[in-house]
């Protein structure tokens, strides 16, 4: 610990007061809750998570010691405040990919390129789809401008790519919007309080899951008779 960083006894005593109130206010908004995704509560919980936050991190520096909290992220939507029968929606798609096998991603753009001499390369160059192998910076708009975004995602090993994490939000609208519209800033009007329903996939999942089975293990091998 760094002295010059190190709170004060008072600093550390605040915080630990700011969070016996957050929590009266947590519980306040949780009893007076008028339902399901409450606003109110919402609030509260955000409340509560920042001022336990805070007061782990002045504990620590000042007498590095622990809370047992762990503070969660904020990766909940807030409360939906669309129209309650939507009649237009937008779904926005968000998928990772790393490149594991750039000679794979490279060698199935210079196929697609051989097979359509005239495929647009994003080069100005003459014979620009020769060029489609020769960088993963073009072959990943080959690749991408040839095939949908549904069908590499079921063939993403093919490309090279390995997945990552993606979501999919469903997000209410009053009205549809003008043809192109949005098309210079597609993603500047995802409005979170617009959602419906969201869909993530991530490996952290399977890893949660895999804790959850190993630790489900380990509590059946100390049973008795096991």
């Amino acid at each position: 610990m760094s002295d010059a960083a190190q709170p004060s006894a008072a600093e550390v005593r605040a915080a630990a007061e700011a969070v016996k109130a957050a929590l009266d206010r947590h519980l306040d908004a949780v009893e007076r809750r008028s339902g399901e995704g409450d606003p109110a509560v919402y609030a509260a919980f955000n409340e509560l998570a920042a001022a336990a936050e805070v007061y782990d991190e002045l504990l620590y520096d000042a007498y590095d010691e622990v809370t047992p909290f762990e503070i969660p992220g904020d990766d909940r939507l807030p409360a939906y405040a669309g129209p309650e029968e939507p009649s237009a929606l937008s779904v926005l798609i968000r998928r990772d990919y790393v490149v594991v096998e750039p000679q794979r991603l490279l060698s199935q753009a210079q196929r697609i390129a051989d097979l359509d001499p005239d495929i647009d390369t994003g080069n100005d160059r003459q014979g620009g789809g020769a060029a489609a192998g020769e960088s993963v910076h073009t072959a990943l708009g080959v690749v991408f401008g040839e095939f949908e975004a549904d069908e590499i995602a079921s063939r993403h090993k093919e490309f090279g790519l390995e997945e990552g994490d993606s979501t999919l939000w469903v997000v209410a609208a009053e009205e549809p919007p003008e043809p192109g519209e949005w098309l210079s800033a597609p993603f500047d009007q995802a409005d979170p309080h617009m959602v419906v329903c969201r869909f993530d996939m991530s490996s952290v999942f399977d890893e949660e899951l895999e804790d959850e089975l190993e630790d489900e293990d380990e509590l059946e091998a100390l049973e008795p008779g096991s």
